[in-house]
């Protein structure tokens, strides 16, 4: 944010805090009659599909861990992920359209994998009956109902007894070569 951007902007605002379902919204609709508790409480329980769109870019595309070195590069790298992110969306609104469903009800990592196949067995993009058949397959998987899902915001998954390998890996190998391998770390120390 510039300078001049944040000195544009208000000293203060007015909120409005509603209170749904045992919890305080606080919004900036402030009219009830633009937007009703029962807008604001869909609203609060779509939020969960922002959750998803970022898993699904991050863990599902693999954009956990950026490979650029530059912030230009980096930000370019971002936006070939929202690219692809986008494209397989477009796949999956085509392929429930013709199954009169919602983009949403049909799950996005079984779009990639059969979009990723797909493109490895036909390289003919105006192949008409192979892109029907593609998307008859995509709208056959859907995803559950699930309103009001919660989930932990923690990781599953334990992290490996290894210490990171912060040099290049021909020298550790040629170290492992000659001293044999370290001995086990416990979880948590670093080397």
């Amino acid at each position: 944010m510039t300078e001049e951007y944040y000195r544009s902007l208000p000293d203060t605002i007015t909120i409005r805090e509603v209170k749904i379902g045992g919890k305080i919204i606080v919004t900036t609709f402030l009219s009830d009659k633009d937007i009703s508790k029962n807008d604001l409480k869909e609203l609060y329980r779509n939020r969960w599909h922002v959750e998803l769109d970022f898993r699904n870019i991050k863990t599902t595309l693999g954009m956990e861990v950026l490979s650029c070195k530059t912030p230009d590069m980096a930000a370019k790298e971002i936006w070939v992920y929202f690219l692809a992110h986008n494209l397989i969306r477009i796949i999956m609104a085509e392929a429930a359209s013709l199954a009169d469903l919602l983009p949403r009800q049909l799950s996005f990592k079984h779009s990639l994998q059969l979009w990723q196949a797909y493109r490895q067995c036909s390289l003919d993009t105006s192949d008409h009956d192979g892109m029907m058949a593609l998307l008859h397959m995509i709208e056959e998987n859907l995803v559950g109902n699930r309103p009001g899902r919660i989930e932990p915001r923690a990781v599953k998954r334990r992290p490996k007894p290894y210490p990171f390998l912060k040099q290049r890996r021909e020298k550790v190998r040629e170290m492992i070569r000659k001293f044999g391998h370290p001995e086990k770390q416990k979880i948590g120390m670093a080397a």
